[in-house]
């Protein structure tokens, strides 16, 4: 079996954080501060094939968006990771998924930033909507999509 990491967000009603925990025990809680990121996904060993990031949008209500690209300095990385077929994943479970290639300055684009870079582009991030739309369902769903 694949050896995978997902990773969130700290906080008691970031939904991205009650994601990764129902979803699997590899898991880590990011610290929102960009001052905490980094040092966050440097300290992951190196022994996962690939990391699952997720983040909250406020703006999502029913569907997640799942970011290509990370933009730091000037300078865009890509995932290698096969997009397309995540996000047919997700739709087969019934959740609604869009992929962008727009990165935002954002604490979210910045953890992804550094999940692509030290993990050279073994790694993705997938937008989702609050823990007001996040709810039990929801939360079913991407975990089924992620087979666990």
């Amino acid at each position: 079996m694949e050896r995978i990491l997902f990773v969130g967000f700290k906080g008691k009603n970031n939904a991205s954080g009650k994601l990764v925990e129902l979803i699997s025990h590899e898991h880590i809680l990011l610290t929102n501060s960009f001052g905490g990121i980094q040092k966050d996904i440097y300290s992951i060993t190196n022994d996962y094939e690939y990391i699952v990031m997720f983040g909250v949008d406020k703006y999502l209500t029913s569907t997640v968006r799942i970011e290509e690209s990370a933009a730091k300095d000037n300078t865009r990385v890509y995932s290698n990771l096969k997009i397309s077929k995540l996000a047919k994943s997700l739709m087969d479970t019934g959740v609604e998924a869009e992929i962008s290639d727009n990165p935002q300055n954002s604490l979210c684009n910045e953890a992804y930033w550094y999940g692509l870079t030290r993990f050279d582009g073994r790694a993705v991030f997938i937008h989702i909507p609050t823990v007001k739309y996040a709810d039990e369902n929801f939360l079913n769903k991407m975990k089924s999509a992620f087979g666990r």
